[in-house]
């Protein structure tokens, strides 16, 4: 038997194998030609459309659609892309009561224990002993510890690749607490964490010579007594006093702390992923994660991967005369803008005043959500821009 597809123009994309091995009853196929689309997308799009976030459901009795490996196949690169894919997601549709700021930890010791990296936490007020105060701040008023999570694996004389995600495990909005309609999904606001730590995994299972480092600043934005405040003025690990704005704005500010330490070694490479900004979302919507360098040579090399690997995301521009929305009467710097036009562009900005040492610095707003189910992408969540990603930093360090 044969099952003939038929997809819309432009040709056949990652996305419609997705949708085909979704849709086809249980049973073994194998791919006539993979066409324009290659073995190793076709292959990577059969095993994403496999996936199911079924951890609460009784039934599980799914069986799987089982496409035999194409000719020519990469198999070591599809399974790990495929396997960073399934983590992501999973610690994204995780709810927040099962996957908070020690649950997040204990995912990545799982992952550092897989591969022999080594990884140390600084929780609680052991973050103020050794000045990450910016974290502890955003996360004080939770009963849930906010902590720094920190992940080291590979040669430490090869050039140092640094990750850094942002790990809300919750938003509330703090005291400038979110509309109910806003504050629906954001147990995907560790989706910064979890896409660094998806990315992480495919640097360590391809056993590349770089010297990696994972940063996740761990913490729910709650509300208390004893929640940071808007007008309050945060200092920073870095020393730069931070005027609170809004306490909706969190991500930066933990982001912070952990950017500063990142940079303190110099690194040849930052990545920064985080769940950031909804005026990224307005601007290039869901799809599209929003990507900042001030790197020409990364940016256009990441851009063409984005077309080839089917892994979409666009650049946007580090504008430095926006830097004067940000003044502080009271700081050396407010965390948000004076407007609201810009909104992802000032948010790049800010972070980007705590990197000064780094060779490269990338910088992703991202989503991580599908909003609705559609072809290939089932609602919940979605990764996003790390395989791009990953084949920037294979070009970079190995090819």
């Amino acid at each position: 038997d044969s099952v003939i597809v038929g997809i819309g123009g432009g040709g056949a994309g990652v996305r419609d194998l997705a949708a085909l091995a979704d849709q086809l009853p249980a049973g073994t196929y194998r791919l006539e030609s993979p066409g324009s689309l290659g073995a190793d997308l076709c292959s990577l799009g059969w095993a994403m459309g496999q996936y199911r976030f079924d951890l609460y459901r009784q039934s599980k009795d799914r069986q799987p659609r089982v496409l035999v490996w194409p000719e020519g196949v990469d198999r070591n690169k599809v399974i790990a892309a495929a396997e960073a894919d399934k983590l992501v997601r999973d610690l994204v549709n995780t709810p927040a009561s099962d996957m908070g700021p020690n649950d997040l930890e204990a995912a990545t010791k799982e992952l550092a224990n897989e591969f022999g990296a080594v990884c140390s936490v600084i929780a609680g007020d052991d973050l103020l002993a050794d000045n990450f105060p910016s974290i502890h701040a955003v996360g004080r008023a939770s009963s849930k510890t906010p902590r720094l999570i920190d992940l080291r694996w590979g040669d430490e004389t090869r050039p140092r690749v640094t990750l850094v995600g942002k790990g809300v495990c919750f938003d509330s909005g703090g005291l400038n607490i979110k509309p109910a309609a806003g504050m629906r999904w954001m147990k995907k606001d560790m989706g910064g964490a979890a896409h660094v730590m998806g990315l992480a995994r495919m640097i360590m299972a391809s056993g590349m010579p770089v010297a990696l480092r994972m940063l996740v600043p761990a913490v729910e934005n709650s509300i208390a007594g004893n929640a940071y405040r808007p007008g309050d003025v945060l200092p920073t690990r870095k020393g730069i006093t931070v005027e609170i704005g809004n306490t909706d704005a969190e991500g930066r500010i933990v982001l912070s702390d952990a950017l500063a330490l990142a940079d303190e070694e110099s690194p040849d490479l930052i990545i920064n992923m985080a769940t950031l900004t909804g005026a990224a979302r307005i601007a290039l919507g869901p799809e599209l994660p929003a990507m900042y360098t001030d790197d020409d040579a990364v940016a256009a090399r990441l851009q063409a991967l984005s077309a080839s690997e089917q892994d979409p995301l666009w650049r946007m521009p580090l504008w430095a005369p926006y830097n004067r929305d940000m003044a502080s009467s009271v700081a050396d710097v407010n965390h948000i803008a004076s407007n609201s036009l810009g909104g992802s562009i000032h948010a790049a900005l800010f972070l980007k005043r705590f990197v000064e040492n780094a060779g490269v610095f990338v910088h992703m707003d991202i989503y991580s959500w599908n909003p609705q189910k559609r072809p290939g992408r089932p609602q919940g969540a979605e990764t996003q821009a790390i395989r791009s990603l990953f084949g920037m930093i294979r070009e970079r360090y190995v090819d």
